[in-house]
């Protein structure tokens, strides 16, 4: 499976993206929509919503061992004390013994207010069918190598129930300020296939 391509050549326009333009188009023919309007909801994805928040939420976790055993809890409830409501959410944590990883079998559900928009590879029916199968084969494609020691656990979200990794805090960050934490939390990391940064590569 093919899960990163860092590669600057320009790439064909999916099917997909086509398609979003022409109905944007359409709609702004039509008069149903405008062009600020459009502008208005990429902005609130960029900027209001994305694993920025997420990132935030495992930082005070990191941070606050208080926040953290509330998190584990009642994730719904936590997430609601930093403002981040409308979604049912159970938090699960990766340790030296277990690393969890989280799919949706069905389709694509996922905590967008807290990670963003679903990556393609996260919608794909290759990655839903084969994190339950073969998760480990899933992660190592990912860069994430997890000793046979370890248990991999994969969760399967749905409309009713999110998911969310709270990565392993590495080592080395011993003072840091919640902000700076928040720096080595990746979308990836949420979702289970890759790891938190490590305070060198920031």
């Amino acid at each position: 499976m093919t899960t990163h391509d860092h590669s600057h050549h320009l790439e064909p326009e999916s099917p997909t993206s086509i398609r979003v333009r022409a109905l944007e188009s359409l709609l702004i023919e039509k008069g149903l929509m405008t062009s600020d309007v459009v502008d208005r909801i990429v902005t609130m994805y960029e900027d209001d919503i994305g694993p920025h928040n997420g990132a935030r939420v495992i930082a005070r976790a990191w941070a606050d061992p208080e926040f953290k055993k509330r998190l584990l809890e009642d994730g719904t409830a936590a997430i609601g004390e930093m403002g981040f409501g409308g979604v049912h959410l159970q938090v699960i944590e990766n340790t030296p013994e277990i690393h969890n990883m989280v799919v949706c079998t069905l389709c694509s559900c996922y905590p967008s207010a807290l990670i963003g928009l679903p990556p393609t590879w996260y919608k794909s029916f290759e990655y839903r069918s084969r994190a339950v199968i073969e998760p480990r084969a899933v992660l190592s494609e990912f860069g994430t190598a997890v000793p046979e020691s370890v248990e991999v656990r994969v969760w399967d979200s749905s409309s009713e129930l999110r998911y969310l990794v709270l990565p392993e805090r590495p080592a080395g960050t011993e003072g840091w300020t919640e902000e700076q934490l928040a720096t080595l939390v990746t979308r990836d990391s949420m979702i289970g296939v890759a790891r938190a940064l490590e305070p060198a590569t920031v």
